[in-house]
């Protein structure tokens, strides 16, 4: 597996992740109120978004290098 190919497979999962753990503290906020569930729900889907962007960008200015 090449670099780019591990690169790829990171990010999504790191996506996949944010995303999770965004739904998770959403659930948490509502049955709790918590303030801070809330703010972990937003950060992590904001980071979500930021990491689809990068990836995103990193396939656009890396798709000359192949995946082996």
């Amino acid at each position: 597996m090449s670099l780019k190919a591990f690169h790829i497979v990171f990010i999504t999962v790191s996506t996949m992740l944010a995303f999770g753990f965004g739904a998770w503290e959403f659930h948490a906020w509502r049955t709790s109120a918590a303030v801070w569930d809330l703010g972990l729900g937003i950060g992590s889907t904001v980071a979500g978004v930021g990491l689809i962007a990068y990836g995103k960008y990193f396939l656009k200015k890396l798709n000359h290098i192949s995946y082996l």
